[in-house]
């Protein structure tokens, strides 16, 4: 699958996430197994969608809103770091 059909899983994954259709363990390992995804993006990329699965990982501990592991943050942040990797694979797809 293409660096582009495997962000449009991670997507499809996210909306899974918000509306309860998918647990944040299978959610995280859907997000982590996106190679070409990873590959075709700056490590930087890689270094904060780790920080925001262990994080959201931890919320998981929580049964409620807690002031340090904001869900809704956490979700917010990933559906941002998404469209950052959207905008640099066009970006990618531009130069070539």
């Amino acid at each position: 699958m293409t660096a582009q059909g495997q962000l449009d899983s991670v997507q499809t994954a996210l909306r899974q996430l918000r509306s309860g259709a998918l647990g944040m363990a299978a959610f995280s390992q859907v997000a982590m197994e996106q190679h070409s995804l990873a590959a075709a993006l700056p490590e930087r990329f890689g270094e904060v969608l780790s920080q925001l699965l262990n994080r959201l990982e931890s919320s998981a501990l929580f049964t409620e809103e807690s002031c340090s592991f904001s869900q809704q943050d956490l979700l917010d942040s990933l559906q941002l770091w998404l469209d950052k990797a959207r905008l640099q694979l066009q970006k990618t797809e531009a130069k070539n």
